[in-house]
């Protein structure tokens, strides 16, 4: 990506911010806790007519008690590789922190191979802007202290201009507009970021075993059968009785916006527990949302005794559960083992596809006309109801309008055996078909 900055420094100095006022949205979550943002999490703005990307990062630590420590330090260096423009965050409060030091020695190495800045943050008065002087000691950077106010945005203004100097081009608005949207969801530790990862071929999320790793959606790019994707990786979703922390909190409410701006959900089940209630609510939600959907049972590696049937056998028990939603495609795979990992990802490009396919009148009329005439509605209160003809709206989803004489007369279970037709005759797997009638 060009004109990439990166955000860095220790937890708690007001990276996400900074983050937030360079996007314009508030897109990371901030809390007073240290250690919220623990992956990179990328967004995109622009100053003076020149557009960049920003990258926040976990804040950096060293020979604590986080047991994310290790995995944090590796995005932070990660982030730092990927940009063009490294801000080194510190804190005038706090004043030259040993922290901000053993940072400084990490930094050292990529002096001379690319710009770094130390920005001095919560440097909202003359004074404190003075105090920032005290970070020279650190030795690194470009030979100037940017003192700002990440929250009042002061000082990001001078900051930016220096930066930009460093872009040759001028950048893309929005690099991923248009571009199809996958997101991940499921239950905490079900496998979503390992198999984010897996696909990406790099440790865009930091995996554990711990439930509730990821707190924010990560996004990234990704290209497989000759079509680009945006992967989101999502918080895990649980009830609203087991949401104890505030960051918590907001992260199921990330993981809820990613999932209502996606085209499709991959939503991800655990073989070795089944499919929970918990399960059922997050498919509800996408059918709700009108998503594509594709169900990946994953850690199927791990089930025992497994017999010729016992896939069919847990598939139908899925669809049981999730009752009258009978249109995802249910696969069974291990992101450990690798197991039909690409088979899920076809299967979510397929749906995509599904999403969008447009049915010629013509072709619409001569399928369907026959299927009504095999079996028509049935006569209601003596009124006969004459289906004319049939057309698909030009909407987001498939929707398909049905001209009749009586259109308050059609039955939800005929609405129903119309769209078994339209499945049966058209590729619609995945997809929410919606079906009205009109009068004509």
């Amino acid at each position: 990506m060009k004109n990439t900055i990166a955000i860095v420094g220790r937890p708690n100095v007001g990276k996400s911010t900074l983050f937030n006022r360079l996007v314009g949205q508030r897109k990371a979550i901030m809390d007073n806790e240290s250690g919220v943002t623990r992956d990179r999490h990328y967004g995109y703005g622009d100053w003076t007519g020149k557009y960049f990307t920003v990258i926040d990062t976990g804040g950096y630590v060293h020979n604590s008690d986080d047991i994310f420590e290790g995995e944090i330090n590796k995005q932070v260096k990660l982030a730092i590789d990927e940009a063009d423009v490294v801000l080194f965050m510190v804190d005038v409060d706090a004043g030259v922190h040993h922290l901000d030091e053993e940072f400084a020695n990490v930094l050292r190495r990529y002096q001379g191979k690319k710009p770094i800045y130390i920005v001095a943050n919560k440097a909202d008065t003359n004074a404190r802007a003075h105090a920032a002087g005290e970070f020279y000691t650190l030795g690194v950077g470009d030979g100037e202290i940017y003192p700002i106010s990440s929250q009042s945005g002061s000082g990001t203004g001078d900051l930016l201009d220096a930066v930009i100097s460093h872009f040759e081009e001028e950048g893309v608005e929005e690099p991923d507009l248009g571009i199809p949207k996958i997101a991940v969801v499921g239950r905490p530790n079900v496998g979503k970021s390992s198999f984010v990862n897996l696909l990406l071929g790099t440790d865009r999320s930091i995996v554990t075993d711990i439930a509730g790793t990821t707190r924010d959606s990560i996004q990234a790019r990704y290209n497989a059968f000759g079509k680009e994707f945006m992967l989101v990786d999502t918080a895990g979703l649980r009830r609203k009785t087991k949401v104890h922390e505030d960051v918590e909190f907001y992260s199921v409410l990330r993981s809820i916006r990613a999932l209502e701006e996606a085209d499709i959900c991959v939503v991800m089940l655990d073989a070795t527990r089944g499919i929970e209630a918990q399960d059922v609510n997050i498919i509800g939600l996408a059918d709700k949302n009108r998503k594509g959907i594709v169900i990946l049972v994953n850690k199927w590696d791990l089930v025992e005794n497994k017999e010729t049937n016992t896939a069919k056998e847990f598939e139908a028990k899925i669809m049981e559960k999730i009752a009258p939603i009978a249109y995802p495609p249910v696969i069974f795979v291990s992101v450990l083992t690798k197991q039909r990992v690409h088979k899920a990802i076809e299967t979510a490009i397929e749906v995509y596809e599904n999403k969008r396919r447009k049915i010629p009148t013509s072709e619409l009329n001569e399928v369907m006309l026959k299927e009504i005439e095999k079996y028509p509605p049935p006569i209601q209160k003596g009124k006969m109801v004459r289906i004319k003809y049939a057309t698909q709206l030009p909407t987001h989803n498939p929707v398909f309008a049905f001209f009749c004489n009586l259109p308050q007369y059609v039955k939800e279970s005929y609405t129903r055996y119309l769209e078994n037709r339209l499945r049966e005759n058209f590729n619609f797997t995945g997809v929410p078909i919606g079906i009205v009638f009109r009068k004509k």
